[in-house]
């Protein structure tokens, strides 16, 4: 069974996106909304990584050559409108990511008939997807004053 590795692939995620809305909201407090809701998003991933822990210790840790694939945190904020659009595009990259995941994971467990992981995958999806929803808005309100108006 091959699932451990998604699943430590979703805790991993899960973990670098709740970093990086963090780094994002501390780099870019000036905007109350982005401080506000990147804190928020954060808890949520925080949520989502504990969630999966009972399941991850019932399933077993993937092999170290299996769980190949890591995705590093944003390490700071890039600075001005520019910076603020180009965060906010590296984070919906990998919040794209974790929501795939986490609907291959929701195929395994239907399979499983894991009632579990269902409700684990069920409730972090739909945060997940609200994660989404709110980046692309920003990033649709931010990009024409910061790509053609702004010089």
């Amino acid at each position: 069974m091959k699932l451990p590795v998604y699943l430590e692939l979703l805790e991993t995620s899960e973990t670098a996106l709740a970093a990086s809305f963090r780094v994002v909201g501390r780099g870019h407090a000036d905007d109350a909304d982005i401080f506000h809701t990147c804190s928020t998003l954060a808890q949520q991933c925080d949520q989502h990584a504990e969630a999966l822990a009972p399941v991850v210790e019932r399933y077993g840790r993937a092999e170290a050559a299996e769980a190949d694939r890591r995705f590093e945190a944003m390490a700071q904020a890039r600075s001005g409108p520019l910076g603020l659009l180009r965060d906010l595009h590296d984070v919906f990259v990998l919040a794209s990511l974790v929501e795939m995941t986490w609907t291959l994971v929701q195929q395994a467990a239907k399979a499983l008939r894991d009632e579990e992981l269902l409700s684990v995958v069920s409730s972090a999806l739909a945060q997940t997807e609200v994660q989404l929803a709110w980046l692309r808005t920003r990033l649709k309100v931010a990009a024409p004053q910061t790509l053609v108006a702004a010089s």
